[in-house]
């Protein structure tokens, strides 16, 4: 039995916490009924703490204080739902009150899990009981009375335990489907990892789903938002992140607005008014790494054979694609890591990805290369968000499933792509030399026009578009386009081909002023 906890024992009970969350995973996802039956509980915590460990592993620290400070900041970074930014302010908790410390006695750990559960608590608007909180809770409290490491890991350890299962006596939604609580599994493994390492090896809780009973069927339990809106903030301050809290609050519950004590916060809420929540960071600090998740297509993925992903650049296309019934990974710097996630959690044993843009292509296929968990992964060849639009649209799950990947195909190539962009640099291009706040027209990716107006040349790029036929025009309008742009276009249209059927959506920020699809 170890006397401290040292940096190499944390280290493994960090890569033990990881592999007892996979393995634990389904069965914690299946009881996932609080707040939100969306049976991703289980995984959004394997995904944090792999993320924690992915930066322990780049850092590579020497002292215990380091390890828990680099697992604290990869868990902020790679927090997935509520109960990963839970997990995430526990990593931090305990981080902060081990900071500078080489080695840690039982007191050292005790003092550490009660500021976690600070910590945690402090992160959730409406703390309720009979969640995380209060198995977090009783970890703390089970440890206060013990002096020696070994003791303070039981103690909380088994606390834990019987916490977990007073859980269906606290809050009413788990009674009624007779589970515990699914965050509060997952931190008792998490807690009984600990314990494993310390306690030669020795495992207090039952594995392989003996914890709680399984399921027949995956829970269901109604949420009063639609969405789960969540993104990375930089640059701001605590007074602002504290408005930024109050605001979301206005807009859905689950909120959480958790820093990492220097420069970084995560934020977390359950609302329907997508664009709303994104504004709010937005005016509160630099916001990135924005994830939109919608709920019913979480809980139709556990009943579903295949998913489809749409790779987007910002919120409202993001909003667009989901209302069609996609997964949605909005990408600012496409990452192969945030990719491999974005596939795991679809849930889905098969998963088409509409990539919209040619440099998330090629980093899908380097994810899709690697190692996709055992799933089918087929990228539908789509360079452009029209392009995804369009193969969406006859995506049918219940076509053979070679077929369908062929109609989707076929639909996004035979939709002619079109942009207007504003060159931000001398260049040569085919038709000639541009320069700096040229409008540039492209078709196909490539650029067919230089002028100096953005109506004119709009127009312009419709006319060539459009010489070869084409019944639905879809134009996707950038946060950048007039509000004039718009009315020239449908004017121009009316006068010139009134036989052509136009849609047109606002698509936020983009590096095109406008995308456009002829089909």
């Amino acid at each position: 039995m170890l006397r401290t906890l040292n940096a190499a024992a944390a280290r493994r009970w960090a890569d033990l916490a990881v592999s007892a969350l996979a393995a634990e995973r389904e069965a914690i996802d299946r009881i996932n009924v609080y707040p939100v039956a969306d049976g991703d509980t289980g995984t959004n915590l394997l995904h944090t703490m792999r993320a924690a460990v992915r930066v322990l592993d780049e850092t590579e620290p020497d002292t215990l204080g380091g390890v828990c400070a680099a697992l604290s900041k990869g868990a902020l970074g790679g927090a997935c739902g509520n109960s990963g930014l839970l997990l995430s302010q526990a990593l931090r908790g305990i981080a902060e009150s081990l900071r500078d410390v080489v080695a840690a006695d039982g007191r050292g750990v005790r003092s550490a899990l009660v500021r976690a559960e600070q910590l945690a608590r402090q992160a959730v608007a409406e703390p309720a009981e009979g969640t995380v909180l209060s198995v977090l809770g009783s970890a703390a409290r089970g440890a206060r009375d013990a002096e020696e490491l070994g003791a303070v890991v039981h103690g909380a350890a088994r606390a834990a335990i019987d916490a977990l299962a007073a859980t269906p006596a606290q809050l009413p939604a788990l009674s009624e489907a007779g589970v515990v609580d699914a965050g509060g599994r997952g931190l008792v493994v998490f807690l009984d990892a600990l314990h494993a390492v310390v306690c030669d090896g020795e495992w207090l809780a039952p594995h392989g789903g003996a914890l709680q009973p399984e399921v027949g069927e995956p829970l269901e339990h109604e949420s009063g938002y639609d969405y789960e809106v969540m993104y990375l903030l930089a640059e701001t301050d605590t007074e602002r992140a504290d408005e930024l809290r109050a605001r979301l609050r206005g807009l859905g519950d689950c909120v959480s607005v958790v820093g990492d004590g220097v420069d970084s916060w995560a934020v977390h809420v359950h609302c329907d008014d997508i664009g709303g929540a994104i504004e709010a960071g937005i005016e509160t600090g630099r916001v990135h790494q924005i994830k939109v998740t919608r709920f019913a297509d979480q809980q139709e993925a556990h009943a579903r054979e295949v998913a489809v992903l749409a790779c987007v650049p910002g919120a409202e296309l993001g909003e667009l694609f989901a209302a069609e019934g996609a997964d949605v990974l909005v990408v600012d710097e496409v990452e192969v890591d945030r990719l491999r996630e974005a596939l795991e959690n679809t849930s889905a044993a098969h998963v088409l990805v509409l990539p919209n843009d040619p440099e998330t292509a090629a980093v899908v296929e380097r994810a899709v290369a690697g190692s996709t968990e055992g799933r089918e992964v087929v990228v539908v060849p789509t360079a452009s968000p029209v392009q995804g639009l369009a193969a969406l649209a006859v995506h049918d799950p219940g076509r053979r499933r070679a077929d369908d990947q062929v109609t989707m195909a076929e639909a996004a190539a035979a939709t002619r792509r079109g942009e207007l962009r504003i060159a931000d640099a001398e260049a040569l291009t085919w038709v000639g030399r541009c320069r700096p706040g040229d409008v540039l027209g492209l078709i196909d990716g490539e650029v067919v026009l230089i002028g100096p107006d953005l109506t004119a040349a709009a127009q312009n790029l419709l006319t060539r578009m459009l010489t070869t036929g084409g019944e639905l025009l879809t134009t996707l309008v950038g946060e950048r386009a007039p509000s004039e742009l718009v009315t020239a276009i449908d004017d121009h249209l009316r006068r010139v081909h009134p036989e052509v059927e136009v849609v047109t959506y606002p698509a936020g920020p983009m590096p095109a002023v406008l995308l456009i699809g002829v089909e």
